[in-house]
This record gives structure tokens, C-alpha cells and sequence, in this order.
């Protein structure tokens, strides 16, 4: 079973910090562009700033509140959550095409993220403007998130500590300057009421529009739902009513100070953003502090965010498997060396093309509601496999469906203005997973499996062979046959005719990717006593397959319960009691010339294999000790040409 404690049930002032400084960043930064976004660059009208807090308000409600915190909240994978997480509670139903959302949310999720570290650090900076017009944030922009990349490689555990009361602090200073803001116009209240929202989407000519600037508020939804893990959805769901409080009085201060210039232009403010403007002037280097540093909490959470979802993605075979190292001891951190270099130099590319946070405001949001339509097919499914009442399954999915598809549509025009920057990077994405999971389902259906009751004694008699020279004593394959009567017939082919290889015990090493992500156990079979050994690991999907560890503390279990002897069986050694030696064979496969495939099934396996070549090693990606490990090339023959009929002349 998992070791994991995998659902906090108790609601601690420990959980609700970590859910303060992990969760809520990018929902939480959102205050630092989207009123700029919404007025824009036209004159301050008071029915766009009410009808667009209106609209703030209700999405908060109806899209983060209800849909995440209160709906998508419930499926969790053993207390993990995520679209991947989402996706391994309904893959196993009848629907097989439920991969399809799984990979267009998981990529969409990761393309827009390019996007939010430089949003959020440029809204930050750009407050220093106010002190110098003329200043180039870029630079800064650039350095900071240079930094930012750069330090995780060593992990984030000491600064980790100091999340939650940077982000107290934050939202508490949200609250503050809204509520300061609001006791000078306690109308701007009225707000609140639906019929704003509805009215601007009615009347107004930009409405649709000024949704797309709306939507930029609850880009942060699906990201919360993916840290779901972190501190379980109690702990959420309570700092949740802390968080939109204070978001809430931000937007209506904001709101408040927007109506008392009706008229006026944003540009002709002396603060770059409103969310400077309702400052008090001497308090702002410490605002810019206080912003910056929360960007930076942000822009943390989402990196960690991605690694956690690159993770997911290898262990479900929909990612080519690349290095993962572990910088610290706390649960779940890891570290993406690919991942990492790629994410920076995607949000540098971001910032040397848009420059201004308010340029990237048009690029924003595209990508990540593809995202939240993808979760709410998922979650559609979810809910009926739970067998909720139909006619509420029917009446919510419906709803969301409408509003995520109207911000879709509101969405769409921000395509020519960068948008598709974010959805190309997607479009590789999800070429990539499309690749990789066709490209196993190919093989999957053509490799060719044999009984292990026809080979066993076979490997018996070869291991008694005295006329051989000993290949090892102990000689360990990885195997992908699920089933412990079956092994692949390239596997029988590499020990008894590839240089027939002797050895006193064959172990065959099975990993089995399993739905809950921290399960750790394995099972072990005695095929032939003292000579053929199985074991089938079964790994959650976030546990990385140290194979090597793994195997070896299995052997320790094995030897301390007298189930194997695994000293050596030379004479000289085995009277010292030398352990023998171990030897992990793993087998790489390239595509053979001799393939009669379907054009499309070449296409795929030709891209597969492409990739490949930037992927780790089969021995690499199972944590296996290079020092005793033996790769062999063999050629993948999915399907054999046509027979040749070749004719003999005399």
C-alpha cells in the first residue's frame, strides 16, 4: 500500500500557510494586471470598471470557487490532484479516447505557464516606472527570472520556509489598500450584483471581448487543483475564503479609484497600473517589495508545478523519459534539468518579444482554458463513474461548458496578438505525447511474447552447463511482460542464442506504473527454485523507479528470509562469503529496416524514435548503476515485409 499520507484531513494553521505560498501565486498575482487589462487603452468608462469587477466577482465564484474548490477538489487521486491525476481515476472506463483531453490539458497547462512567471515578475517591476518613466524593466525582468531558474537546481527547501507569511503578507496588503480605496466610494459595492456583468456583455461593443481581460483572474484555478497534494483540499478550501476576500477588496479598491477618474486615460497616471495607483506614494518601494516577491512565490510554485507535471506525464508513458533529480528530502520536490532550461528560455523569448506586462495581458489565457474545457470533459466522466445524480451532472457540466467555451470565444481574438505563441508551444507539446503514446500502443500490439513454462528448463539446464564460461552470477532483465507466464522472446533470444549467457540465478525485473501516486510494493516469484527469480514492482506514478535501490533492498529481504543465497558460487570466494556479482542486462530497440508498416504507423514510430534520441536510456531512466549493466541493440520488426521470392539460376 502507499506510504504516503495521502489526504490531510485536519485543517492546521501549518496546511493553510503551505496552501497560502504554494497554491494560491498565480491566482493570487492576478490583482497586478487584469483592471489594466480590462479599461485597456481607452478613456475610464464607469459601467466597463463595474461591469468587469461584476464579472471578476462571478467568475471568481462560479469558476474557481465552485468548479474548483468546492467540485474538482473531490477527485482526487489518493489526495493528488492535476489533470494527469484526474485522468488515472477515468482512463480504466470504456471511453479509450479520454487520453485526448488528458494530453490537450496537461500540454495547454504547461504552454501557458511560459507565460505567467514574466506576466507577473513585469506587472511587479514595472511599479518602478513610477520613479522613473523612462526605466527599461526588461533587464531586470530577465535577471530575476534568471535567478529564479537558476537556484533550482539546488532546491527550494530553506526559502520554501518563508512562502507562507510573504504571501500573508501580500494578501493582506490586497485588503488593505482595497479596503482604504472602498471607504472612499462605498457604492462602487453595487458592483457585486450579476446584473453588471450581464448588462456589459449585452450592451457594451467590446464586452466579449473585455472577458478575455476578465478571464485573466482565475487563470490560477487549474493550477491549485494540480498542487492538490501539497496540503490537502481542507487546508484549501478554508484559506480559499482568506484569499478571494481579500482579492475581492483589491478589485473593487482598484474599481473605486478606476470611477473617480472617469475620463481620464491609464497612461496619463502617474503609477504604471492601477494596482500601484491606490497606493499611498510613500508606500510604494515597499509595495514593488512586497509584489515582486510574491511574483517570485508565484513563478516558484508553477515551475515546481510543471516538473510535477512532466513527472506524471513519463510515469504514464505520454513523455519521453528525461533525468529527474530530487534536491531536497521533502516530498514530491524534484528537479527537471530539460524542463528547467526549456521553461527559461521560453519566458526570456517571452519577455524580449512583449517587453510590458500590459503586452502580454493580449497573449494571456488562450492556452489555459483549453485547459479548463479539457478538465471539465474529464470531470464529466469522473462524476458519472461516482454516480452522481444525472440531472446534476447534466445541469453543472452544461453551465461550465457555456462559460468556458464563451471565454474560448472571448479568448480567440487574442490569437493575432501573441496568442499563438502559447498555443504553438502546445501544439509541440501535444504532438509529442500524441507520438510517444501511439508509438506504444504500436509496439505494445506487435511484441512478440512467449510462454516462460516452454524456456524455463532451457535456462535451467544452461545455468548447470559446465562447458560454458560463467556470464555472471546473478543476471537481472527488465521485462515488460505484465503477465509472470509470459516473457519476450527477445529476452530468451539474448540469453540462450546472442551469446549464450550463463549465470547461477536469472532475475526478471518487472515495473508496473500504478494509478496511486505513492504506492511502493513488489511481489515476488520463485519460477524455479534457486535459479529463475520474478519481481513486479508496483509504483505509484509520481515515485520515481530507482530500480537499482529498489532492487537491492529486495535481495537484502529476500537473503534475511532465507529465500536466496546470494553468495558467490566460485569456490575460492563463496568459503570467504563473498557476495556474487549482479549484472542487469537491458535491451534497447531501434526500428528495423524490415518493416512493411502503414504510412501512418511509420510516420509515428520514425517521430518515436526521433525523439528518442533525446531521451534518456532505458538504463538511465530505471536508476540502474552503469557500472554493471549491459545494453544490447536489437531491431524492432513490427511487421515483416512481404515474403521475397527470390529464384535460384544455374
Amino acid at each position: 500500500m502507499s506510504n504516503h499520507p495521502t489526504t490531510i484531513n485536519k485543517v492546521t494553521l501549518a496546511g493553510v500557510l503551505v496552501s497560502l505560498g504554494i497554491i494560491f501565486g498565480d491566482i493570487g498575482t492576478s490583482p497586478l494586471y487584469v483592471m489594466t487589462a480590462i479599461v485597456g487603452k481607452d478613456p475610464i468608462n464607469a459601467d466597463i470598471v463595474k461591469g468587469g469587477i461584476s464579472a471578476v466577482f462571478w467568475t471568481l465564484t462560479l469558476q474557481t470557487t465552485i468548479k474548483y474548490v468546492i467540485l474538482t477538489l473531490r477527485a482526487d487521486n489518493n489526495g493528488e490532484g492535476g489533470i494527469f491525476s484526474l485522468f488515472t481515476l477515468v482512463r480504466r472506463s470504456k471511453f479509450k479516447w479520454l487520453i485526448v483531453p488528458a494530453i490537450i490539458g496537461g500540454s495547454a497547462l504547461l504552454a501557458d505557464g511560459i507565460i505567467t512567471p514574466p506576466i507577473s515578475v513585469s506587472a511587479a517591476i514595472e511599479g518602478l516606472k513610477f520613479f522613473n518613466e523612462t526605466l527599461n524593466t526588461v533587464p531586470i525582468v530577465i535577471g530575476i527570472l534568471c535567478a529564479l531558474f537558476f537556484i533550482q537546481q539546488f532546491g527550494t527547501g530553506f526559502i520554501g520556509k518563508f512562502f507562507g507569511p510573504v504571501m500573508v503578507v501580500w494578501f493582506l496588503m490586497l485588503g488593505t489598500l482595497g479596503t482604504y480605496q472602498l471607504s472612499q466610494d462605498w457604492s462602487i459595492l453595487s458592483a457585486l450584483n450579476p446584473y453588471y456583468a450581464y448588462e456589459l456583455l449585452r450592451m457594451h461593443p467590446t464586452g466579449i471581448f473585455i472577458l478575455g481581460s476578465v478571464f485573466l483572474c482565475t487563470t490560477g484555478a487549474e493550477a491549485l487543483y494540480s498542487d492538490l497534494g501539497h496540503c490537502g483540499k481542507q487546508n484549501i478550501r478554508v484559506s480559499w475564503v482568506f484569499v478571494k476576500s481579500m482579492l475581492v477588496l483589491n478589485y473593487i479598491g482598484q474599481g473605486a479609484y478606476l470611477i473617480a477618474h472617469e475620463g481620464q486615460l491609464l497612461s496619463s497616471f502617474k503609477a504604471p497600473s492601477p494596482f500601484y495607483a491606490i497606493m499611498p506614494e510613500s508606500f510604494i518601494p515597499y509595495g514593488i517589495v512586497i509584489a515582486t516577491a510574491a511574483t517570485i512565490i508565484a513563478s516558484q510554485a508553477l515551475i515546481s508545478g510543471s516538473f510535477t507535471l512532466i513527472n506524471e506525464a513519463m510515469r504514464l508513458t505520454l513523455w519521453p523519459k528525461v533525468s529527474v533529480k530530487y534536491p531536497t528530502e521533502l516530498r514530491g520536490q524534484l528537479y527537471i534539468p530539460s524542463m528547467n532550461w526549456l521553461l527559461l528560455a521560453g519566458c526570456i523569448g517571452i519577455v524580449l518579444y512583449f517587453r510590458e506586462s500590459s503586452n502580454m495581458e493580449h497573449a494571456y489565457g488562450l492556452a489555459i482554458v483549453l485547459c479548463m474545457l479539457m478538465t471539465t470533459t474529464l470531470l464529466n466522466f469522473y462524476l458519472h463513474l461516482k454516480r452522481y445524480n444525472k440531472l446534476f451532472i447534466f445541469s453543472i457540466i452544461t453551465m461550465y461548458a457555456i462559460i468556458e467555451l464563451s471565454f474560448l470565444a472571448a479568448n480567440l481574438s487574442k490569437f493575432t496578438h501573441g496568442g499563438w505563441i502559447t498555443l504553438l508551444i502546445a501544439s509541440v507539446l501535444i504532438t509529442v505525447m500524441t507520438v510517444w503514446h501511439l508509438a506504444k500502443k504500436i509496439r505494445n500490439r506487435y511484441v512478440d511474447m512467449v510462454k516462460f513454462e516452454d524456456h524455463k528448463q532451457m535456462l535451467i539446464d544452461l545455468s548447470n552447463d559446465d562447458s560454458l564460461q560463467k556470464y555472471a552470477t546473478h543476471l537481472v532483465y527488465m521485462t515488460g511482460a505484465s503477465n509472470p507466464g509470459e516473457i519476450e522472446s527477445k529476452i530468451i533470444y539474448s540469453i540462450l542464442q546472442k551469446r549464450p549467457k550463463k549465470a547461477d540465478v536469472y532475475w526478471f525485473v518487472h515495473v508496473d506504473v500504478v494509478n496511486e501516486p505513492y504506492r511502493m510494493d513488489y511481489k515476488v516469484t520463485h519460477i524455479a527454485e534457486n535459479d529463475i527469480i520474478r519481481i513486479d514492482f508496483r509504483i505509484g506514478f509520481r515515485i520515481a523507479p530507482r530500480i537499482n535501490l529498489m532492487f537491492r533492498k529486495v535481495v537484502e529481504d529476500l537473503v534475511k528470509n532465507k529465500e536466496v543465497d546470494i553468495t558467490s558460487r566460485y569456490e575460492s570466494l563463496n568459503k570467504n562469503n563473498v557476495i556474487g556479482d549482479f549484472k542487469f542486462v537491458v535491451l534497447e530497440k531501434f526500428l528495423s529496416y524490415e518493416n512493411d508498416l502503414p504510412f501512418f504507423e511509420k510516420i509515428i514510430l520514425n517521430l518515436y524514435f526521433f525523439i528518442k534520441r533525446f531521451s534518456l536510456s532505458e538504463a538511465k531512466a530505471f536508476g540502474l548503476d552503469s557500472s554493471s549493466v549491459k545494453i544490447e541493440k536489437f531491431p524492432m520488426v513490427i511487421k515483416k515485409p512481404k515474403e521475397l521470392h527470390l529464384k535460384r539460376i544455374i
